[in-house]
């Protein structure tokens, strides 16, 4: 089948990382199992997961008879990524710690972790996604020396590495890793690309690994779980109490622990009021959170948002982008969300602004922005900025009209 290199496969535990190294082994290369841990602290239950994880990973690798390692980045996630976290919190956004994680532990420090301390050709990992190297024919060839001339660098044409999504579309990650570098990309396995998370399960099944098969879909936190979010979030960060105040007439609705414990769409846990409150917008200057009375009220609705310098998967922005500053695609800023078709304009800090084809219930900022075009994952932005609201565009449509009615009555009738 060729020759034979060495990947090292991220192992979690679960049953997609498990079956990933299944199939890495069974198509000849040499695997390494190598356990991530990244978090120390006990879930709700009391529960270590991390230990009970690890124990599933080591199992995994004894079946497939492949060297199992662990490495710890407790201290790498909390500077790079928890960190971040709290911070983003406290200027008022909603961050998304998944996409993050990847971008900053696994595709960076697991990523050299893997080809410089354990001298691996490629990383692998079970995310539902793929790229646009044909894995079986990229990592099988036979290493060349690149040729050492001075000027090398200068005419080497390398073709950046796309990212398209898996073959599961329910399942398809690749919202997940819209920020991982080019570079680690390059080095980067998928080995469920073409397979149903089904299909996945059966493969699991058949090759006894029941023990991960039995385990819930993680959720919560990026490696810190299911939690209850205000109780989560008030260990780290002193309670800041404010008001609820109603985007309709600014009357004080009730009190909150810190705008940091709520986001954009939720609904706001009111004591005392008969009807659902539902978060639209923060004041961090003053503390008050914005809320108004129904989970579909115009206020929750945006069609423009803009994000800080965008991250283009292939490091360029596309032709069509750079060519004439604008470009139509599609656009998701929650996983799984249906795509939105919508126009981007590139600013010239690298920034995009983008306008959606229908107004967007809750878009938020800290969240990211993911562009698609067809299969193709193009990137991902932070959200810093919101267009204005249907709600406020409204009562600006509503304002020009009393105005030009005011201005009609003033003036005096030229006939009389």
């Amino acid at each position: 089948m060729g020759f034979i290199r060495h990947v090292v496969c991220a192992m979690s535990g679960g049953v997609d990382s498990s079956v990933a190294a299944l199939l890495l082994k069974r198509r000849g290369y040499s695997v390494t199992g190598v356990f991530m841990k990244n978090w120390d602290l006990l879930d709700e239950k009391g529960v270590c997961t991390t230990e009970r994880d690890c124990e599933d990973a080591y199992r995994v690798c004894q079946s497939l008879d492949i060297p199992f390692h662990q490495v710890s980045y407790v201290k790498e996630y909390w500077n790079d990524v928890f960190s971040n976290l709290l911070n983003e919190y406290e200027k008022g956004r909603t961050p998304n710690p998944d996409i993050l994680c990847n971008k900053l532990i696994k595709f960076n420090h697991f990523h050299k972790y893997a080809l410089n301390t354990l001298g691996a050709d490629a990383m692998a990992t079970g995310h539902y996604a793929r790229t646009s190297q044909e894995d079986e024919e990229v990592f099988q060839q036979t290493h060349t020396a690149p040729p050492t001339t001075l000027f090398r660098d200068r005419f080497e044409i390398r073709n950046p590495v796309r990212m398209y999504k898996g073959a599961d579309l329910l399942k398809d990650q690749t919202f997940f890793l819209s920020q991982i570098s080019q570079d680690a990309l390059r080095q980067t396995m998928f080995p469920l690309a073409g397979l149903t998370k089904d299909f996945v399960k059966k493969i699991a099944a058949e090759a006894g690994f029941h023990h991960v098969l039995k385990k819930k879909e993680s959720m919560g936190i990026c490696f810190i779980g299911e939690r209850h979010f205000e109780d989560f979030i008030l260990e780290y960060l002193e309670p800041k109490p404010g008001n609820f105040v109603s985007i309709e007439d600014g009357s004080v609705r009730g009190t909150h622990k810190g705008w940091f414990t709520l986001t954009l769409g939720q609904r706001a846990r009111i004591g005392g009021q008969r009807d659902a409150w539902f978060v639209v917008d923060k004041d961090i200057s003053t503390g008050d959170v914005f809320v108004a009375p129904t989970t579909n009220h115009p206020s929750l609705f945006r069609d423009t948002a803009r994000t800080d310098r965008f991250h283009w998967v292939t490091i360029d922005p596309p032709p069509e982008l750079a060519r004439t500053q604008m470009m139509e695609c599609h656009f998701r800023f929650i996983h799984q969300m249906p795509l939105i078709p919508c126009t981007v304009t590139l600013n010239m800090d690298g920034s995009v602004w983008i306008s959606l084809s229908q107004p967007v219930r809750a878009l938020t900022p800290g969240q990211y922005a993911v562009l698609y075009k067809g299969d193709e994952c193009l990137g991902s932005g932070k959200i810093i900025q919101l267009g204005p609201s249907e709600y406020t565009l409204q009562q600006g449509r509503e304002r020009l009209i009393a105005a030009a009615q005011h201005k009609e009555q003033q003036t005096p009738d030229p006939t009389t």
